[in-house]
C-alpha cells in the first residue's frame, strides 16, 4: 500500500542553492536599512561637527566664562560675576559703537544689496541683451574685483585717496577749482564716518551683484518677453518681475551682510583705528581695544558675548521671516 503525500507546509523554506534557512528581509525597495544609513550620515557629518565645536562653541564657551570675570590676561581671574555686563549697560562709549555700526550695516548691507539688485537686473536685461553676454560678464567682473582685494591693501589704498595732503580727492578738487572743498576726510570726526561708510560699500558691492546675477538665471525668460510685449518699461520689469522672482537671494544677501558688517574689524583699523576720537569705533574694534590696549580681558569678553548674541538673535529673525515668506508664495 503506498503511503499518501503529507499535506503539511514544510516548516522551513528554502534557501538560495548551495545553503538553507530562511533569506533576510530586504527594506522595500532595495534600499539599506534606516539605521545603516543613519550612521553613514552621522560618519560623513562627524569631521564637520568635530571642527564646528573645536573651532566654535569651545572658544565661545571660554568666552562667556571669561565674561564673568576681571582677567589682565596674565596671571589667574578673578570672579566678579555680572559686574561687567552692568557696567556695559552703562558705557556711552559702547552704545556710540553700535551707533556706528548701524552706518556701517546701512554702508555694507542696504545700499550694496540696493545698488547690486539694479546693477544686476541692468546686466542682465538690458546690457546681455543689447551688447551680450561677455560684455556683462566683464562688467560684472570689475564690479567684483574690489572683493577679490584683501581689506588690507584696500583700506591702504583708500587712506592714500582720501589723504588731507597730496590725496587724490583733494588734488582732484583743487584741479577743477574746488581746492575749498578739501578735506581731511577720515581725520575729521564729522566726515570719518561717511568716508568709511564710501569704502565699504566699494569693497561690499560686487557681492550682491553676483548673487543676484547668479539668481535671475533661473527666471524664466517668457516672464519678461510676455512684459516687453505688453508694453512694460524696464523699471516695471525691475519692479514686477525681477524683485519678487529673486527675493529668496535678496534676503540672503542681507542677512550675509549684516553679519559681516557687525563683525567688520580690519577695514576700521586700516583707515581709522577707531578714531579721530571714537568717531569711528564699532563694537568689534571696542571689544579689540579691551582686549589689548586696556589688556582688561573680562570685560572685552563681555562685548564679544553681547555681539555674538545680537548676531545670532538677528540670524534667527531673518531665516524666519524669510521662511514665512516662502510659505506664504
Amino acid at each position: 500500500m503506498t503511503r499518501p503525500a503529507s499535506t503539511k507546509p514544510p516548516s522551513q523554506t528554502p534557501g538560495p542553492a548551495g545553503g538553507g534557512g530562511a533569506a533576510p528581509a530586504a527594506a522595500p525597495g532595495g534600499t539599506r536599512p534606516w539605521r545603516s544609513d543613519r550612521a553613514a550620515y552621522l560618519l560623513y557629518l562627524l569631521p564637520g561637527l568635530l571642527l564646528f565645536i573645536g573651532v566654535i562653541v569651545v572658544p565661545f564657551l571660554m568666552n562667556v566664562g571669561t565674561s564673568f570675570t576681571e582677567w589682565s590676561g596674565v596671571g589667574a581671574p578673578t570672579w566678579v560675576g555680572v559686574d561687567n555686563y552692568k557696567t556695559l549697560l552703562a558705557d556711552a562709549e559702547f552704545w556710540a559703537s553700535f551707533r556706528h555700526n548701524v552706518a556701517l550695516i546701512v554702508a555694507m548691507a542696504i545700499i550694496p544689496t540696493a545698488i547690486g539688485l539694479v546693477l544686476a537686473a541692468a546686466l542682465t536685461d538690458f546690457i546681455g541683451k543689447n551688447f551680450g553676454a561677455r560684455t556683462a560678464s566683464v562688467l560684472r567682473a570689475c564690479v567684483y574685483l574690489p572683493q577679490l582685494l584683501p581689506v588690507v591693501i584696500a583700506g591702504i589704498v583708500w587712506s592714500w585717496i582720501l589723504a588731507p595732503d597730496e590725496g587724490a580727492v583733494n588734488e582732484l578738487l583743487a584741479a577743477v577749482g574746488l581746492d575749498s572743498l578739501a578735506h581731511d576726510w577720515l581725520g575729521d570726526p564729522k566726515t570719518a564716518m561717511a568716508g568709511v561708510m564710501v569704502v565699504m560699500v566699494w569693497i561690499q558691492v560686487g557681492f550682491p551683484l553676483v548673487i543676484f546675477m547668479s539668481g535671475l538665471q533661473r527666471v524664466d525668460p517668457s516672464l519678461y518677453e510676455a512684459a516687453e510685449i505688453d508694453g512694460a518699461s524696464w523699471w516695471r520689469r525691475f519692479r514686477h518681475i525681477t524683485i519678487p522672482q529673486i527675493r529668496p537671494e535678496i534676503f540672503v544677501c542681507l542677512l550675509w551682510c549684516t553679519i559681516a558688517s557687525l563683525k567688520a574689524f580690519a577695514p576700521i583699523y586700516v583707515l581709522t583705528k577707531g578714531g579721530p576720537g571714537g568717531a569711528t569705533n564699532v563694537p568689534s574694534y571696542f571689544s579689540y581695544q579691551n582686549f589689548f590696549d586696556k589688556t582688561d580681558v573680562g570685560y572685552g569678553s563681555a562685548i564679544a558675548t553681547v555681539l555674538t548674541t545680537i548676531i545670532v538673535a538677528l540670524t534667527v529673525v531673518f531665516l524666519r521671516v524669510q521662511s514665512k515668506n516662502l510659505e506664504e508664495q
